[in-house]
């Protein structure tokens, strides 16, 4: 009996053994094929995503119409799971996760964060416009021009939900008289 359960164990820490190497191989050529394109779209679109989350957070709270702070909601809910995502691609294939938006981002922030009222409803609209025009435009690019077929892939889906995103916000400039 003894020795079938040495046998046992021995054959476990075997077949665990291959299953880390294989995923440890997999990690590793998922990461060996990360361009520098790769690896400067992940750090910038996980930055953006947080500062739609920290943008949306503030619409939710001080937009004055439904439309304003629903979109707020929607942000928050959709970057935050988008973000999820982009970390774990990232993690896959080495690259860092940022603690924060960029510096011009956080200034975005503040800026919002000061006003209140119509004017924050309006430049939070004109600012949300703006950003999914550049995000989208970004994350279609790096599915054109990627290397990493992870990397790509998140970025497609991203593209996706960023054009819905940007659809919807134009609606909520034409409603809010906002020139595009």
């Amino acid at each position: 009996m003894r020795i079938c359960s040495r046998l046992q164990a021995l054959q476990f820490g075997v077949a665990f053994g291959a299953v880390v190497l294989a995923s440890q191989i997999a990690v590793a050529q998922s990461a060996s094929d990360i361009s520098v394109t790769d690896k400067h779209f992940l750090p910038a679109a996980l930055k953006g995503g947080m500062a739609e989350v920290a943008m949306g957070k503030l619409a939710a709270k001080k937009g004055t119409t439904s439309d304003v702070r629903e979109f707020g909601e929607k942000m928050v809910e959709d970057h935050t799971n988008l973000g999820e995502q982009m970390k774990k691609v990232a993690s896959q294939v080495g690259v860092a996760h940022p603690a924060s938006p960029s510096t011009l981002e956080q200034a975005e922030i503040k800026k919002l964060g000061n006003l209140s009222g119509v004017p924050f409803d309006e430049e939070y609209i004109k600012a949300m416009v703006k950003d999914h025009e550049t995000d989208l435009q970004d994350f279609q690019d790096e599915t054109k021009t990627g290397s990493n077929t992870t990397v790509k892939n998140a970025a497609n889906e991203g593209a996706s939900m960023i054009a819905n995103h940007l659809t919807m916000i134009r609606e909520i400039a034409k409603k809010h008289n906002l020139a595009q």
